[in-house]
């Protein structure tokens, strides 16, 4: 019951992933309909219910656009979970702050990199210049695509691609 579902919007935009008892309940109460069954059914000592994958709600709900939020998750998934300095894949990660916080330096998508502990620890508190050391990818904000938000979910439930990459 706690199995991740695609819901989409009226117009089959990708508006975010519940569980399937929000799902089966959102489809019950008429709320929304069933576009995907890939996953068998559940079984009740009268009914049956197909266990849905990607549902649609009927009506349209307007809301933002969505944005990535800035957490360490999401500096380290934008930056594959490799150094940005060295390049390497280590087992612990930490975040750098390519302009130090004591040097005015702030929490955003620009100053943050992914570094393994080694760099983190060589660069310090000071600045890439003073430090001799020069960045592998300027850091940015990541996209709000689709594919980008909901990809996490995307290695378990490929049959979510065709709604997914067409936004």
């Amino acid at each position: 019951m706690q199995v991740p579902v695609l819901v989409l919007n009226a117009n089959f935009e990708p508006i975010n992933v519940c569980n399937t008892r929000r799902a089966i309940t959102l489809v019950l109460g008429g709320k929304a309909s069933l576009v995907m069954n890939g996953r068998g059914e559940i079984k009740t000592v009268t009914l049956t219910f197909p266990r849905p994958s990607v549902i649609r709600l009927v009506k349209m709900i307007r809301r933002p656009r969505p944005r990535v939020k800035l957490t360490k998750r999401e500096v380290m998934r934008r930056d594959s979970y490799s150094c940005q300095y060295c390049g390497q894949h280590a087992a612990i990660m930490t975040i750098d702050h390519i302009l130090p916080r004591h040097m005015g330096g702030q929490y955003t998508w620009e100053n943050l990199v992914t570094a393994c502990p080694y760099c983190n620890h060589r660069k310090g508190g000071r600045t890439l210049d003073q430090a001799h050391m020069r960045l592998l990818r300027l850091p940015a904000e990541p996209p709000v695509s689709a594919v980008y938000i909901f990809g996490r979910h995307l290695n378990e439930n490929q049959d979510w691609l065709p709604f997914v990459q067409g936004w």
